[in-house]
């Protein structure tokens, strides 16, 4: 018998193997069973945005938070295609939202720290990094992005640190958080 998390595990089993179009409807399918689960929407929205659909997709994620608004995947999400489409202070806005209701998420912080550093406000970003990694040890991305930071600010030692740690890593690039 299908249930939504049948089609929801499907959906997202799509999602990653590069298949949104198929994935949106086994989103859909599940949502005509439980149109109340920000979870599903929450999905369907990453499947959207997948597809470059970005009008859906924040329509989506709006509607994951009607339903909770207390959902941090959700704002951060919603933050990542404001900043897809340029719109700098409504990321900003999205990303602290969803700090403010998860401070341990190390990609938000490491979100965050993008929008800064890509303003030019490089010790903002260095701080978000640096949360970034303290949450998450070995993300290397976050890790990356301190590095360049880092640089920016001539702070060499502390880059060269960085490096080397990034050095370390990469054989284990695809296993960060």
């Amino acid at each position: 018998m299908e249930n939504a998390s049948i089609f929801n595990n499907s959906g997202i089993a799509l999602t990653e193997a590069n298949r949104p179009f198929e994935a949106i409807s086994q989103f859909r399918n599940a949502l005509i069973l439980e149109p109340e689960n920000p979870l599903l929407w929450l999905n369907l929205g990453i499947a959207q945005q997948k597809t470059g659909d970005y009008t859906e997709a924040i329509s989506s994620f709006q509607h994951s938070l009607i339903i909770d608004d207390d959902l941090s995947e959700a704002w951060n999400s919603l933050g990542l295609i404001y900043y897809e489409i340029n719109e700098f202070a409504l990321a900003e806005e999205c990303y602290k939202s969803s700090l403010s209701r998860n401070k341990n998420d190390p990609k938000t912080w490491n979100n965050l720290g993008v929008l800064y550093f890509n303003d030019d406000k490089f010790q903002e970003a260095r701080n978000c990094f640096e949360k970034a990694v303290a949450l998450s040890p070995h993300f290397y991305d976050a890790l990356f992005n301190l590095r360049d930071t880092c640089r920016e600010m001539e702070d060499f030692r502390a880059a060269a640190e960085f490096e080397r740690v990034l050095l370390n890593l990469e054989p284990y690039r695809c296993q960060e958080t």
